[in-house]
């Protein structure tokens, strides 16, 4: 099923306007998420705000948003002062210039987002797709949603448009503050690593490949579960030991992917077992109830409901 749109814009850059709509390009809210209980009579627990002074419970109506710029000490706002401070949304995506798209470090990439043309616009979104897939670039601009100024990147992808939001400069950590010893690393090894990396490489990007083995464990623990079984713990794999020697270790990795060959790996081990034929029809609701949740617009990141919450 095709998604539903998030919103409609319009790229603009000189005097050409293409309409277009966001899609969803991702669905992280797949994942399963856990509501937390009582323990003692399975009802759902329900937050409260407590202020810290007095351990009164506080209303919504009672709150004011505070910023701290000192140990305990803070600025408030009203919350028609932060309306006020507001980006207007205008639902222009404003393309202030085009980029190199092999110079944008991925390590700004935030979220993504599928443009498709809107009424009338199927002409011009072909063109700029064409035309920046051609001329190797990404337009760089800015978009203003839900009261806030996004930096984004608009790049081709397979004859159509991604939006991919961008962390601001400040907001990136830069490599060079990660502590790195200096070491000396000899011509040897580099060529062995190499030799490793070329047995194991693959023709291109297959992510299909692969798949969220801790969703699917918890999909099936859920699914048996509702049918009335009981799950089996399995112990915890040893943790490996530490890496001595690089050398040995780049020729051992070498020899056994020279006999595993190019074969799939193995399955993983205590993995749960599929529900038995009774709990078919109980687990697929699982299943539908977390492809539900994934498939509402503008869903966040999955997580535990109010593990985050303090």
């Amino acid at each position: 099923m095709a998604p539903r749109s998030l919103a409609t814009g319009t790229i603009s850059f000189g005097l050409v306007s293409i309409p277009v709509r966001l899609y969803p390009a991702a669905q992280p809210a797949s994942q399963v998420s856990f509501n937390l209980l009582h323990a003692k009579d399975g009802s759902r627990l329900r937050q409260q705000y407590v202020c810290a002074k007095d351990g009164e419970k506080v209303e919504r109506e009672e709150m004011v948003k505070g910023f701290e710029f000192a140990k305990d000490r803070y600025v408030t706002f009203t919350a028609e002062e932060l309306k006020a401070l507001e980006e207007l949304a205008t639902q222009t995506i404003d393309i202030a210039e085009f980029v190199p798209a092999a110079e944008v470090d991925p390590i700004f990439f935030d979220r993504a987002y599928h443009l498709g043309p809107d009424r009338g616009g199927a002409r011009a979104y072909r063109l700029l797709a064409e035309a920046l897939d051609r001329s190797g670039k990404a337009a760089l601009a800015r978009y203003a949603a839900r009261g806030k100024q996004y930096l984004v990147l608009i790049r081709p992808a397979r004859g159509r448009l991604v939006m991919q939001q961008l962390y601001y400069p400040d907001e990136v950590r830069a490599a060079e503050e990660i502590p790195l010893d200096p070491v000396e690393v000899k011509d040897s090894e580099v060529q062995l690593a190499l030799q490793l990396i070329e047995q194991t490489s693959s023709d291109g990007f297959h992510p299909e490949r692969y798949q969220d083995a801790v969703r699917q464990r918890t999909l099936e623990a859920i699914e048996r579960k509702v049918a009335g079984q009981e799950i089996q713990v399995s112990a915890p794999p040893e943790p490996r030991g530490e890496v001595i020697d690089i050398m040995e270790a780049l020729k051992a990795s070498l020899d056994a992917a020279a006999g595993a060959g190019r074969g799939a790996p193995p399955p993983e081990a205590g993995r749960a077992q599929p529900p038995a034929d009774g709990g078919a029809e109980a687990g697929g609701e699982a299943r539908r109830k977390a492809a539900h949740r994934a498939d509402r617009p503008g869903a966040g990141r999955a997580r535990a409901s109010s593990a985050s919450k303090k």
